[in-house]
């Protein structure tokens, strides 16, 4: 959520500015590289409608626009820097940066590299590198001085400089960190702006600094606020967080989550939670995003997402649901005696029934089965009425069965009379009737208007239904 959160306050501030939005695919750590990842990014940038103006699949004239495409000019300006004397080859192993960093522990030292090969001549470390000992590159971090940036959400921040390490620029194996890549890319890719995370707000100086030594102009910076979870401590999936696409899956629209998240740091004032994707480009801006991190709410999300469902035609709503009544029974879609694929002009008169209950498009499998089985499943007692009994019960299905057989139009509005007049001629309250009448239809207690539903279901179906409820009582 984090991610694309950033991604989104990017996009919108591009669009509001009239700039471009690029997609770049930092894929330099090998070690963290998951299969499949890039295309996961992709399809959530797509289903969120986050285009990129430059990126994967849209050339433009800044490309190629993953940086393990690009590992030549990382090396050169890596090396560029040992020439002038900006950087070093280091040749420390492993294990002893390890046992650094445990003495450091142990005596409660800041963590940093000690700068061990920084003073190394040339000619030892030309000795080095003729063993074939692996070498990084750090940069020389200079020791005494000030770096300083305004930011646009915090204001201005300032690093003493002594408290910074000299940090790796070039790995061993050739391929550089994050603090190298993106300062190289964001120059030569004529980055104005980079919207990021809290966490990197430490890392700024270290880029600063590159920027300064390489000779190039820094964009200018706005470190977002995080995303909490309700105890306040970082998202993470311990508080349900999921991934965009997993949200997709689990029937929430993308509309209301791009709504939801754009809320997540920016208000547009202090009352307004509903906003459109034009409204959203149309005002934003980094002065209304906050410091202060924001509250992931799962139910204020979900909440959301019942408003725009509410607020879409139901025949859109007909075109989303299908994929999920047509899952399998196990993953939650219609039983498997419902053929597919779905009837779209059935569910299309279905939908105005349900719509006002749906929070999720994943909760409509649950809502509308009884429309779709031959025959809903349910204990008979639920048939009897408060203040009822067996008997009763049984006599009101079967005197439904007659008025509704002479009936010459199945509409809602003369189901609706004759069977208010039926209710008064057995003595019984309407809700007595209905509910009987409901239970024998759908199987359930509470379900969407009676005479509506009856309706939609059709008469034949209706007809057995109810016949069949009636036997169930006689077997009483």
């Amino acid at each position: 959520m984090g991610n694309i959160r950033t991604a989104l306050f990017n996009w919108l501030f591009a669009r509001h500015h009239g700039g471009k939005f690029i997609l770049r695919i930092e894929d330099t750590d090998q070690d963290r590289l998951v299969p499949g990842a890039q295309a996961a990014i992709l399809e959530a940038l797509e289903w969120l409608g986050l285009d990129w103006d430059e990126g994967p699949g849209v050339n433009g004239p800044y490309g190629p626009y993953l940086q393990s495409q690009r590992l030549s000019m990382y090396q050169r300006y890596a090396s560029s820097l040992v020439e002038q004397g900006a950087a070093y080859y280091c040749f420390c192993s492993e294990e002893r940066l390890a046992k650094l960093r445990e003495w450091q522990a142990q005596r409660k030292v800041p963590p940093g590299y000690d700068r061990q090969c920084r003073s190394l001549t040339a000619d030892e470390v030309e000795s080095q590198r003729q063993k074939g000992i692996r070498t990084v590159v750090r940069f020389k971090t200079p020791p005494q001085g000030r770096t300083e940036v305004d930011d646009l959400i915090r204001g201005h921040v300032s690093w003493e400089n002594r408290l910074l390490d000299d940090f790796v620029i070039l790995k061993s194996d050739g391929w550089p960190t994050y603090h190298l890549a993106n300062v190289v890319d964001d120059h030569h890719m004529a980055i104005s702006h980079v919207m990021r995370a809290e966490e990197w707000l430490p890392s700024t100086p270290r880029h600063l600094q590159l920027y300064q030594a390489i000779g190039f102009e820094p964009p200018l910076f706005a470190h977002l606020p995080m995303i909490l979870g309700p105890d306040r401590s970082k998202l993470s999936k311990r508080h349900g967080a999921t991934s965009a696409i997993e949200y997709r899956g689990k029937g929430y629209l993308p509309e209301a989550l791009v709504n939801y998240l754009a809320l997540l740091g920016w208000s547009l004032d202090d009352r307004t939670e509903v906003i459109s994707r034009e409204d959203l480009i149309r005002h934003f801006s980094t002065e209304r995003i906050s410091k202060a991190g924001a509250i992931f709410n799962q139910e204020k999300l979900t909440w959301m997402n019942g408003v725009y469902i509410r607020s879409l035609p139901p025949e859109e709503i007909a075109r989303r649901l299908v994929p999920f009544l047509e899952r399998p029974a196990e993953m939650g879609g219609l039983p498997g005696e419902v053929a597919r694929p779905i009837d779209q002009g059935y569910l299309k008169r279905i939908v105005p029934l349900i719509q006002d209950r749906l929070r999720t498009l994943s909760d409509g499998p649950e809502l509308s089965d009884f429309f779709f089985v031959k025959r809903p499943e349910y204990e008979p007692s639920l048939l009897v009425q408060k203040e009822m009994d067996t008997q009763s019960a049984r006599k009101a299905l079967e005197m439904s069965l007659q008025q509704l057989d002479r009936l010459g139009s199945w509409d809602r509005a003369s189901l609706e009379e004759v069977l208010r007049r039926l209710a008064a001629e057995l003595g019984l309250k309407t809700g007595q009737l209905f509910g009987v009448l409901r239970v024998a239809l759908t199987g359930r207690m509470a379900a969407p208007p009676l005479f509506e539903t009856m309706e939609v279901l059709g008469q034949v179906r209706c007809m057995e239904r109810i016949r069949q409820a009636a036997l169930l009582l006689a077997e009483r």
